[in-house]
């Protein structure tokens, strides 16, 4: 039989594995609730790093897209003011065309004015073919218009193998020169406009409708001519 020493040491040794064992365990449990701690931790840190990528692609996608815009808006307004710019200068060009039509119906230059007013009335006569027709001028133009309109009649007729056609003046009268004291009112630079007697067909034989006819046909002209093909 043990005695009671043996008995002590006994239960001293069964103490001290037990408490070993636990020991163990506990050192276990800690290192393996460590290790999920930092996983956890690693996720978590991961998981807010993807998020602040992400909010940063987010912001750096939206600078970009204003950035694109305000270049987009800038490269507009940069092309806006060269075709304003081209415009401006087209428009220069026609004022000053404008001027020197304005030169050929002064008082210095009437022989030139009587000769033009002439053929402009044979060119509508031509285009109408009417065997009665009325004619509108500027008043200042109507003593000019009557010394030309026989001759006129006579060349349409040679020229269209026709009798003479009947043309009255109109008295109502085309406007007049521009002036410079009323720039918005309604002028014109001169020549003549014929209608039928009905009124139904019109010819427009103005130096202001020609000018803008010839303005038109000759601005693709123009335009390559001072701008050369650089696209805007």
């Amino acid at each position: 039989m043990m005695n009671d020493t043996d008995v002590s040491k006994q239960i001293q040794q069964m103490v001290r594995f037990i408490r070993q064992e636990a020991e163990e365990k506990a050192n276990e449990i800690s290192v393996s609730a460590e290790e999920e701690f930092n996983i956890e931790k690693l996720q978590l840190v991961e998981a807010e790093k993807k998020k602040i990528r992400q909010e940063y692609e987010r912001k750096e996608k939206q600078v970009d897209v204003r950035k694109k815009i305000e270049y987009s808006m800038q490269l507009n307004a940069s092309r806006i003011k060269v075709l304003q710019a081209q415009d401006d200068l087209v428009n220069c060009m026609k004022e000053e065309a404008s001027k020197e039509l304005l030169n050929v119906s002064q008082s210095h230059n009437h022989h030139t004015y009587k000769k033009l007013l002439q053929d402009l009335t044979v060119q509508c006569l031509l285009r109408l073919k009417e065997p009665s027709l009325l004619l509108r001028c500027r008043e200042d133009d109507v003593p000019l218009v009557e010394k030309v309109l026989d001759t006129a009649k006579e060349e349409y007729a040679e020229k269209a193998q026709v009798h003479a056609p009947e043309v009255i003046i109109d008295q109502i009268y085309l406007p007049s020169t521009p002036s410079e004291d009323n720039a918005h009112a309604s002028s014109c630079y001169g020549g003549v406009v014929l209608a039928s007697r009905d009124g139904k067909i019109v010819c427009e034989n103005t130096l202001d409708a020609r000018l803008e006819v010839v303005f038109r046909k000759k601005l693709p002209e123009i335009r390559k001519c001072l701008f050369g093909q650089v696209a805007v």
